[in-house]
């Protein structure tokens, strides 16, 4: 079997392979194309495009000896909302579930206002239930997790800076136009809402109760923003990547 891995996939191959035109790859065994793919290295949720001979094939595909396949990495902007030939059943929303090795990416995608999981203390196991659960895009510098056959929709984040790490993802599908700012909690994800200044009274600072008059809530950890200079500081951050109008 004849096996060619497009554009940026080749850096993902085990070190033998990297830098080969293309590998011959003896088939010991029956083996899908999924199985043959990631023996080599590469996750297959880094594949967005599958061919032998020309012809589009699935995952599941059995691979042949005399087979020649071609291995296309995702091509952005990734739209995961339509059905394709590896991925029939697409998700009905873009929401992500973040590993703790790009932790403070799930920062800046709630800074964003994308529906994000995180959680600092979770098992491998565990997180991938939700994501599953919650048909959620799995980021993760983890191969391995990412091999998983539950995981359908997910990425291998390349980017070791955090903000690089979140331009990489806006990048990749296509979120530029997206953006929600400052519409979540950072500390837990949840929808912020308008709340009157006498109902979080208690909850302020002195600086912050003389100087403030305009406060959000979260509905879940019930935790207090305003418009600080931090405020500021992380509008100049998604001014960067993202193309939305200016909060009141």
């Amino acid at each position: 079997m004849i096996i060619n891995f497009l554009g940026n996939l080749k850096e993902l191959l085990r070190p033998q392979f990297r830098g080969l035109e293309s590998i011959e790859y003896e088939l010991s065994r029956a083996a899908s194309v999924k199985d043959i793919v990631e023996a080599l290295g590469v996750p297959h949720t880094e594949v967005g495009r599958l061919t032998v001979d020309g012809l589009e094939i699935s995952f599941a595909t059995l691979g042949g000896k005399n087979d020649r396949l071609d291995v296309y990495p995702l091509c952005p902007p990734v739209d995961v909302l339509t059905p394709t030939m590896l991925r029939p059943e697409p998700l009905v929303a873009i929401t992500f579930a973040v590993d703790v090795n790009v932790g403070k990416l799930a920062t800046l995608l709630r800074m964003a206002g994308f529906d994000t999981f995180y959680q600092n203390y979770i098992s491998d196991p565990e997180l991938l239930e939700v994501a599953v659960r919650e048909k959620r895009i799995l980021l993760s510098k983890d191969k391995d997790l990412l091999k998983r056959k539950e995981v359908v929709f997910g990425h291998l984040v390349r980017e070791i800076y955090p903000e690089k790490q979140f331009a990489e993802i806006v990048h990749l599908f296509g979120l530029k136009k997206q953006f929600q700012p400052l519409s979540r909690c950072l500390r837990c994800n949840g929808i912020l809402r308008p709340v009157g200044k006498r109902q979080i009274i208690e909850q302020l600072e002195p600086l912050t109760k003389k100087y403030y008059d305009s406060f959000r809530q979260c509905q879940g950890c019930r935790n207090v923003y305003w418009p600080g200079s931090h405020r500021d500081k992380m509008l100049l951050v998604l001014n960067r990547y993202g193309d939305y109008q200016d909060l009141a």
